[in-house]
């Protein structure tokens, strides 16, 4: 299953009794904060939840596998990297233990 914005969106609103269109306005400027940060270069940290921060790689020079002969160069680029809080950590690692479905059927 996929949670969406809508899907947090209706959760929140019915949890605590607010319209949708001021629970969508409130999550929707939390993510547009958490964007504008890691634009800028910043570091997000959600106690509990995990850290957003940029990681910068730097230009290298890749190979064409099917003409080795012939250097890529690959430009530097920045890319956002999330690493989990220790609770979300131990939330997803009980996935691990639990049997996984079989094949072409749904739970």
């Amino acid at each position: 299953m996929t949670l969406t914005k809508r899907d947090l969106v209706i959760r929140i609103s019915e949890e605590n009794k607010l319209t949708q269109a001021a629970v969508y306005d409130l999550v929707q400027k939390t993510l547009d904060h958490i964007s504008e940060a890691l634009a800028k270069g910043d570091r997000v940290e959600l106690r509990n939840f995990g850290v957003f921060h940029v990681k910068l790689r730097k230009a290298r020079v890749g190979r064409n596998p099917n003409k080795p002969e012939i250097d890529v160069p690959i430009p530097a680029r920045a890319k956002v990297k999330f690493k989990p809080g220790k609770e979300l950590s131990v939330a997803v690692a009980k996935l691990s233990q639990e049997k996984p479905p079989a094949k072409g059927k749904k739970k």
